[in-house]
């Protein structure tokens, strides 16, 4: 059966510690014994997230990622595999590196934060990605190029280079970003300048409002702060979408946490062409704007809730969906991650999905 979807990039152990019984600033107190919950893990990364809810959505995925050789690596693809066998197939091993992990920090009421280790994707780029696979599928997803040193460096030389290379295969191309460390190399990179070479060859880009802030507009980002979501209106969002429509993205959105999600297409029809060899119809797209509001859920954990609403609106895409009906889609997906801890068994199946929206689900 021919793969429809290549997730490729980032992919780690994530562990996460109960913290519910805690508040935060109970985490960062020097000198105290707290007594928590037990400890769950998952793997996590846009390989993993995305990928295994494009799995659980009923799509014909193919997970291409990198881990070292020890025990970590290990129980990455061991986790991977209890979904489906086949899907640890293209995860290469690498001697002598150690693997990728994130430690999931998620107090009581309270947004999480990660402290994450790359290790062996130090050194990813053009070569870790199996384009013989690629050659044969609908679309390429690449996940969190901010943590692929090698791919951001040089203004995004190489990240350019890997985007050219799928293309030339007619492939479409869609990438997610995580949050870069202000103090960290890919906080420091310029992305402005990244973007503005790399979005000609990106054909959806949807990345978290938070990160795109961070790239184009960060005296915002610190102004609004913790009122950011309170501070977002369309008409700013529709600026920022035509920025980076008019950098060369044929499809651009925000995933906007507890807001929902908004999605822009390009006014120019020929840059949408490539909407044709999955099943879209450019019309459909052309100058369209929708904002749709985030369901209403009892939230377990917020771990890859991004991940799964990107899943959810390639797996639209990918079926055929109108585009309203892919922003609702992907709130969906979201929402239901986020009803489990971790960043992957809240997902459901693509069936199950439509019927809980048919039966009146209700939205923020």
């Amino acid at each position: 059966m021919p793969i429809d979807v290549i997730v490729a990039g980032h992919i780690a152990l994530d562990i996460l510690p109960d913290l519910s019984s805690l508040q935060p600033e109970q985490v960062v107190a020097a000198g105290r014994v707290h007594e928590i919950g037990p400890i769950s893990y998952s793997t996590g990364g846009a390989v993993s997230n995305t990928g295994l809810a494009l799995h659980r959505l009923g799509i014909n995925v193919g997970l291409q990622a990198l881990v070292g050789d020890d025990w970590v690596g290990r129980a990455i693809i061991d986790y991977v595999r209890s979904f489906d066998p086949t899907l640890g197939d293209h995860i290469q091993i690498v001697s002598n590196k150690a693997s990728p992990y994130t430690i999931v920090i998620e107090p009581h009421n309270h947004d999480r934060t990660l402290l994450t280790h790359t290790g062996v994707y130090n050194d990813y780029s053009l070569e870790d990605i199996n384009l013989d696979q690629v050659s044969g599928c609908q679309l390429f997803h690449l996940g969190y190029p901010t943590l692929l040193p090698r791919l951001f460096s040089a203004d995004g030389a190489n990240l350019r280079k890997a985007l050219r290379a799928v293309k030339e295969f007619g492939v479409v191309t869609s990438i997610d970003m995580s949050l870069p460390p202000p103090d960290s190399p890919s906080g420091r990179a310029n992305w402005r300048a990244i973007l503005g070479r790399c979005l000609p060859l990106i054909d959806v880009f949807m990345p978290s409002i938070e990160e795109i802030m961070f790239m184009l507009r960060p005296d915002d980002l610190a102004r609004w702060g913790d009122c950011l979501l309170d501070s977002l209106n369309a008409d700013y969002l529709a600026r920022l979408a035509d920025e980076l429509l008019s950098m060369g993205a044929g499809i651009a959105g925000f995933k906007l946490g507890e807001r929902g999600l908004f999605l822009r297409g390009a006014d120019d029809r020929s840059r949408l062409a490539f909407l044709s060899s999955i099943g879209q119809t450019a019309d459909d797209w052309v100058g369209l704007q929708t904002w749709h509001p985030a369901f209403q859920v009892d939230v377990a954990g917020t771990t890859g809730a991004g991940d799964a609403a990107y899943a959810g609106l390639l797996a639209a895409l990918i079926r055929g969906l109108k585009p309203e009906a892919c922003a609702r889609m992907a709130c969906a997906v979201a929402a239901c991650n986020i009803e489990a801890a971790d960043a992957t068994t809240g997902v459901r199946s693509w069936e199950a999905t439509e019927a809980r929206i048919a039966a009146g689900w209700d939205t923020h």
